[in-house]
């Protein structure tokens, strides 16, 4: 199974050991992973001028780093989407991301979906998991699990050892 991981986080600390849990227990099941780090990348929020539905054939007016996340989007059997919480909710650069997917409706290949959340405070996550799983219950991605770890959680390494026995069951 060929797996995209969307890392929202701007700074490497804030979902690293998570993605990197994630990443390291699927690769030992054999699945194909692909970390793309969109917190660092430079992608514009949807316009909502249907250029992608009526001209564009699938194609976004906005030439910025969504090219570089598309084909994941494309070619990937799951997609799980990381993100640090600022202020209650994802990344303004993830949910960029994930609301400019609209171009080609659902990711093409994709079946399941995962969500990982990394957090200051426990609860303040809570925005979050809402709002994706009301996303891939609309394009009809399968929840296959969201993690959401909130203060020194995210240094547990018996929380990250759940992550990556999770993954490998995948």
């Amino acid at each position: 199974m060929k797996i995209a991981i969307l890392n929202g986080s701007p700074r490497k600390e804030n979902t690293a050991a998570m993605v990197d849990a994630f990443a390291q227990g699927a690769k030992e099941a054999g699945h194909e992973v692909e970390i793309l780090h969109v917190g660092k990348m430079k992608i514009a929020g949807c316009l909502g001028c249907e250029y992608c539905h009526t001209k564009g054939e699938g194609k976004c007016v906005q030439k910025d780093d969504l090219e570089k996340i598309m084909p994941a989007y494309l070619e990937s059997d799951m997609i799980v989407y990381a993100t640090p919480i600022y202020y209650f909710n994802m990344t303004a650069q993830l949910a960029a991301a994930i609301q400019r997917v609209y171009c080609i409706g659902k990711p093409a290949k994709a079946k399941k979906a995962a969500m990982l959340i990394s957090s200051g405070s426990p609860g303040t996550g809570n925005a979050t998991i809402e709002s994706y799983k009301t996303m891939i219950g609309y394009i009809g991605l399968e929840d296959k699990g969201v993690f959401c770890l909130a203060g020194e959680e995210n240094k547990s390494e018996e929380k990250l050892a759940e992550i990556r026995n999770f993954a490998k069951g995948l």
